[in-house]
């Protein structure tokens, strides 16, 4: 009414606010690999590797994101802090976290992760999910594990939305080395160059004739069993001492063991394969015990990251014992066309994810300002509408003046962008606060993410088991 006082536009604040939280979100990763380590090492620091992404969020307001990728020789912890200040906070909290759960000290747990930030941090997942920095490179089997991580880290709500996107987008950079490289065309894998040196030692090398016992149940097991079947081979046990092996061959073929009837099944083998990394393993002088009498030669293929199997198994008469070092050694080169083609891919798919990452920084900024300006104009329409009332002329004001700050913003979105397309978002900030007032408090600490995915509707099978932490390259 004309005279009266009018009431505020609708969604609209009286409150003229000049700080906007804007967080300044930072990617980190700690690495722990065969290339830098021993295999020992590795397989010692990942104990308790399930619950280390938990524990650090719950432990640390540093870490606001994390996601875990334990494999057969590496382990490497993705996470996410609010701030790049808070970066070594974040790091002393996973190194003590895993000095606990493995029984390291933090000295030596320190001394064994390399730190990675920025553009490091997706250029070294991209080319670990393609295969480029596996012992068998080119293998496949590590863009499967990349994917579990993830779906884990989900599940358990320690994926933050930047770290969804950074393992989305290292899946897509796999498939596409797949796509467009000859790299790992030839399906090598570190089970199928296990498989290889094994007919190797073999008397004979048909594998319909041999009797195999599979130790695991996991993702890494199920490939172990689709490979030994492309081999012809027919009689394959399997041993789990979670006791998923009846659900497990159920699926896949096979003859579930049980405590009973595991040691017949490894005394008449010509072939054991270890793939679960459970905390039990067969001991040497048991497999003696079992094997006594036996005249038959056993292949022991150990492929877990902790060992199912006592190394000193190798020490055995008629015991020839493959481990993945052995593996490793053994592995074949790609031709470096398609390694050349595969780092070329890998390299860009990184650089268009920090390009992106850099744009999303100043998303915050942008809002900041459209806010501002919004809040201005709204101010002072509630001084025409105090005068004039909610009269056809006001509507008519307030849309001409609607439709021109949305103009005046068009250009300052655009540069904003293309600066931090270039790095340069800082100076866009920077130029807020000069021209405007208004302050990005870039050191805000920013909530965790909402994971975009609903864990409640991911089905079991989404799920990976346990015992297939330690899987793959």
């Amino acid at each position: 009414m004309a005279g009266g006082a009018a009431s505020p536009a609708r969604g609209c604040s009286t409150r003229l606010r000049k700080s906007y939280d804007c967080p300044a979100v930072v990617l980190f990763s700690l690495v722990a690999t065969h290339a830098d380590i021993d295999l020992e090492t590795v397989a010692q620091l990942s104990n308790g590797s399930s619950g280390i992404a938990t524990s650090a969020l719950a432990g640390s307001p540093a870490v606001t994101g994390a996601v875990v990728l334990a494999t057969c020789n590496r382990y490497e912890i993705y996470g996410e802090a609010s701030h790049a200040d808070d970066v070594e906070a974040a790091r002393a909290a996973l190194v003590g976290q895993i000095s606990e759960t493995s029984g390291l000290s933090e000295q030596l747990v320190s001394r064994s992760f390399s730190t990675r930030t920025g553009p490091e941090v997706s250029e070294h997942l991209f080319a670990v999910s393609s295969g480029l920095d596996s012992a068998v490179v080119g293998e496949r089997e590590i863009a499967g594990q990349v994917r579990r991580a993830l779906i884990t880290a989900q599940h358990e709500g320690t994926a933050s939305s930047g770290l969804v996107r950074l393992f989305q987008a290292a899946s897509k950079t796999a498939k596409d080395v797949g796509a467009q490289t000859a790299l790992g065309s030839r399906g090598l894998s570190i089970v199928s160059v296990a498989l290889d040196l094994a007919t190797d030692l073999s008397e004979d090398a048909d594998w319909s004739t041999k009797k195999v016992v599979v130790f695991g149940t996991g993702a890494y097991a199920g490939a172990t069993m689709a490979l030994l079947r492309e081999r012809g081979c027919r009689d394959i046990s399997v041993f789990s001492s979670s006791g998923r092996a009846a659900t497990f061959v159920a699926t896949r073929g096979g003859t579930a063991l049980d405590g009973e009837t595991l040691r017949p099944a490894v005394a008449a083998a010509d072939v054991m394969i270890g793939c679960s990394g459970s905390d039990t393993r067969v001991e040497a002088a048991e497999l003696a015990e079992v094997r006594a009498g036996s005249t038959r030669p056993l292949i022991a293929i150990d492929l877990a990251l902790t060992h199912d199997f006592d190394p000193a198994v190798g020490e055995l008469d008629g015991v020839e014992l493959l481990t993945l070092e052995s593996v490793r050694l053994a592995a074949p080169e790609e031709q470096a066309e398609s390694l050349a083609q595969a780092s070329s891919i890998v390299s860009g798919a990184a650089k268009a994810f920090e390009q992106e990452r850099e744009a999303r920084s100043v998303d915050t900024a942008i809002v900041a300002l459209r806010r501002h300006t919004m809040n201005v104009l709204d101010a002072e329409m509630e001084k025409v509408r105090a005068r004039h009332g909610c009269t056809a002329a006001a509507e008519e004001v307030e849309f001409a003046l609607r439709r021109m700050v949305k103009q005046l913003l068009h250009v300052p979105t655009v540069r904003a962008r293309e600066l931090a397309a270039n790095g340069q978002q800082d100076d866009y900030v920077a130029a807020l606060e000069t021209l405007y007032g208004i302050t990005v408090d870039q050191s805000a600490a920013a909530a965790t993410a909402e994971c975009p995915v609903d864990h409640s509707q991911l089905a079991p099978s989404q799920l990976p088991e346990t015992d297939s932490r330690r899987e793959s390259a």
